[in-house]
């Protein structure tokens, strides 16, 4: 039977461009070595953040090649490299799926479709989900994002249903819903079907509620910090978990009003010194001058010190 990804701190890792909107591979290098060696168990390539959408087939395959050799040059062939794979058809994703697995990734995360959500009935959403799963070559997850699938929100009876899937491992809920990463997570232990929390501001809480971990945004800018929390929780030390957990909440909330993707871009190229805050239209790229003058950018400069003065 196909096995979950282990337990841990994940991240949907943002996409360096240059400004002809072209890889930038250094940067790309250089982003995945500092999530690498802040501790981070694994490297979502074209999650949400990964602007997988923008992207050719030609451009998938290339990103996630490009991280898991930048991986095992470095020495870190434990890091796992997980790919979203959900495109808009049954058919495309299941080709994804194959392209993820010969660019070496471990395990597909597939989103719902949801260019027609009047359509996408609880069956259609089923079978679709495990459609893919039998024709996958890696075991996938199912990615619950109700902000990127125009509100479809699949319930913790449609998550449970689909885990029967021995090819069906995981799952990451973007939703915030602490409640459905209960019920999931008390229902299946992680050993057989992994239930990550898809934000930093319910990481803890998720913990306590029982998932594995996180796969979040916001580790992208503050890995040590997020792997310092799974630490301090594993050990039950939980005043110190919850007070970090309390400038996880904030700053998640914070980058969220400072530009998305492009934010995030702009605040990784201005304080670890690489990349540029480009993306592709129709998005907005990061501006960093603008920075200083956002009222949340200083819950950022807070996160930015205590993940630069993290001992691990």
């Amino acid at each position: 039977m196909a096995a979950p990804p282990p337990p841990g701190v994940y991240v949907p890792a943002v996409l360096f461009f240059d400004e002809n909107e072209e890889f930038d591979i250094t940067a790309i290098k250089a982003h995945v070595l500092r999530l690498a060696e802040g501790g981070v168990t694994g490297i979502l390539v074209q999650g949400s953040n990964g602007e997988a959408q923008h992207l050719s087939h030609d451009e998938r395959k290339q990103a996630i090649s490009l991280t898991r050799e930048t991986l095992d040059q470095a020495g870190f062939q434990n890091v796992l490299v997980i790919v979203g794979t959900g495109g808009q058809s049954t058919r495309e994703t299941k080709k994804l799926n194959e392209d993820a697995h010969k660019a070496g990734a471990s395990h597909a995360l597939v989103l719902t479709p949801g260019v027609w959500p009047k359509l996408m009935t609880l069956d259609n959403i089923v079978r679709f989900h495990r459609e893919v799963a039998d024709a996958s070559p890696i075991p996938t997850m199912i990615y619950n994002f109700p902000g990127v699938t125009a509100g479809i929100d699949l319930d913790s009876d449609t998550v449970l249903a689909l885990a029967t899937h021995p090819n069906i491992v995981g799952t990451k809920l973007s939703c915030g819903n602490i409640g459905k990463i209960q019920r999931v997570a008390s229902t299946l232990p992680s050993s057989s079907f992994a239930t990550f929390s898809g934000r930093s501001d319910a990481y803890v809480h998720g913990l306590n509620a029982g998932s594995a971990g996180v796969i979040a945004a916001l580790v992208n800018i503050a890995p040590k910090l997020h792997v310092k929390v799974y630490r301090l929780w594993k050990e039950g030390k939980a005043e110190e978990v919850m007070a970090l957990q309390a400038l996880l909440g904030h700053a998640d909330w914070a980058a969220s009003k400072i530009g998305g993707i492009g934010g995030i871009k702009a605040i990784v190229s201005t304080h670890f010194g690489y990349g540029q805050p480009f993306v592709r239209g129709p998005l907005k790229s990061g501006n960093p001058e603008a920075l200083d003058v956002n009222p949340h950018y200083k819950v950022i400069l807070q996160l930015i010190d205590a993940e630069k003065n993290c001992e691990l």
